[in-house]
């Protein structure tokens, strides 16, 4: 079950109608935690056990980990905590790489071995919800908070339909103490949540599904070699469509929260509109680079042990972080990008040149953030290319050195895209820059209060027309539901 389907939209009507009938907030709240199981369930219902392990395995270690009367002991749980969920993550969405790297490394040594397909099914979400429980099982042994007093809460936070199979990622900090109070959306919080749930679709259905995603599979998909020009366009267009898509989810996801009475936290804040990386990665998919910040970079050291292991964690962060987003050496890559990049940046800013005053000037603040988001596009490559010789064939391209892959690979055409492509992408790229430039140190909400009601709604019913235009009743789903 997917936001942009109408069996979504008719089940998440019933949800609100019938938990605004429920008066009792426990009741609620237990219905709640059901439509979530249900809504899970609607891809694969076997897999809501792996919910219900690691539902009751980090709430049973937490407090256990409370309870412990020494360090020695306190750490035995939290291992158990680590080893279960990170082995069930290991296994489903890793267990293939591993074992194909394994294969590779054995027949290279000269040693023959050819095992039959495990076919492990990945589940869906299974890196969000696992990282979501693990924060709430470290945070206790941290002693940023104690166990919950309440499962049945601790459940719904796990399992709370809006966000399970895609973000954005909840802390447990942030989600129960809103489970104190009852929650019900009132007419206010509702008609914002519905606009944030319209925005959301409209970023997904009509900008990422309608014009980007074909232009970006005619290029990356293509076994044709690309030019400068097509490289570029396949490229921006898939830069477009990922934010478009994944920040078209979490905004649907914190409106449907918001409808029911409850606040997630923002998981964009206009990252095409960063100037610099470590800016870009403070807007761009929030939860997940605060949740590696916290969790991972800071344990590893931070920036407490010296410039050197600075930059080691900073290196490791980014390529872990690549590797939470596939078993492929591809987001390995596109994680280390990143980690040369953050790298990069912070020796650039140590210099005394990167003191002049001429950095802060509007102008050059321009070409910085464009620079920025070019290097993030040609990140993207790896990202979204099928293999290596592909994403070779793409970047080689970009810089004006086709040619050289086309000696490569004698009698393939050179890919060819209709002129509307290219015109597609620069006005819609444009627009995108454009927009999160002027909003890059600004809220939506702000904005939305300096518009005349009238004009609002009649941007919102411009939005619903277009999505109803756009949507063919092919249910693309959301690009982050693989990971």
């Amino acid at each position: 079950m997917i936001f942009n389907s109408y069996t979504f939209i008719g089940f998440f009507v019933i949800v609100l109608l019938v938990s605004r009938a429920i008066s009792s907030w426990p009741q609620r709240k237990f219905f709640l935690l059901l439509v979530s199981y249900v809504f899970y369930a609607a891809w694969n219902p076997p897999f809501v056990v792996l919910l219900w392990i690691s539902t009751v395995v980090d709430w049973f270690t937490a407090n256990r980990i409370h309870q412990a009367s020494t360090d020695h002991r306190r750490k035995i749980w939290l291992v158990v905590s680590l080893l279960m969920n990170l082995g069930l993550l290991s296994y489903f969405k890793y267990g293939t790489f591993i074992l194909d790297n394994f294969v590779y490394l054995v027949n290279q040594a000269g040693i023959p071995y050819s095992p039959a397909n495990p076919s492990i099914i990945l589940p869906v979400g299974i890196s969000f919800y696992t990282f979501q429980t693990l924060s709430y099982t470290l945070d206790v042994y941290k002693k940023v908070m104690a166990p919950w007093h309440s499962f049945l809460d601790y459940a719904l936070y796990v399992t709370f339909f809006p966000q399970l199979v895609a973000g954005p990622i909840v802390r447990a900090t942030d989600f129960l103490p809103q489970c104190e109070t009852p929650k019900q959306g009132n007419a206010q919080q509702i008609a914002w949540g519905m606009s944030l749930f319209v925005i959301g679709l409209f970023n997904k259905v009509v900008i990422a599904d309608t014009f980007m995603a074909p232009i970006a599979e005619r290029v990356y998909d293509s076994v044709d070699i690309p030019g400068f020009f097509a490289a570029w366009a396949g490229t921006l267009a898939f830069a477009i469509q990922i934010f478009c898509d994944f920040s078209g989810y979490s905004t649907c996801a914190i409106g449907i929260a918001i409808c029911l009475g409850f606040v997630l936290p923002p998981n964009f804040r206009y990252p095409y509109g960063a100037v610099g990386f470590s800016d870009f990665w403070r807007r761009w998919h929030i939860t997940l680079s605060t949740w590696l910040r916290d969790y991972l970079y800071i344990p590893l050291g931070g920036n407490r042990r010296g410039e050197v292991r600075t930059l080691y964690n900073l290196m490791m962060t980014m390529l872990i972080g690549g590797l939470w987003h596939g078993a492929s050496w591809l987001f390995v890559i596109w994680g280390g990008l990143h980690g040369l990049y953050l790298v990069g940046e912070r020796f650039v800013k140590a210099q005394k040149f990167a003191r002049w005053s001429i950095w802060r000037n509007s102008f050059v603040q321009s070409l910085l953030a464009l620079l920025t988001f070019g290097l993030v596009c040609f990140a993207w490559v790896f990202f979204r290319a099928k293999n290596l010789d592909r994403a070779y064939q793409i970047t080689s391209a970009m810089f004006g050195s086709s040619s050289l892959t086309m000696a490569s690979a004698p009698g393939i055409p050179e890919l060819l895209l209709p002129r509307t492509d290219y015109l597609t992408v620069l006005v819609v790229t444009a627009a995108i820059l454009f927009t999160h430039a002027l909003l890059r140190n600004r809220s939506f909400e702000e904005l939305t209060t300096r518009i005349p009601w009238w004009m609002y709604s009649t941007f919102l019913a411009l939005l619903i027309c277009a999505i109803f235009i756009s949507f063919q009743g092919e249910d693309r789903a959301f690009i982050y539901f693989q990971f």
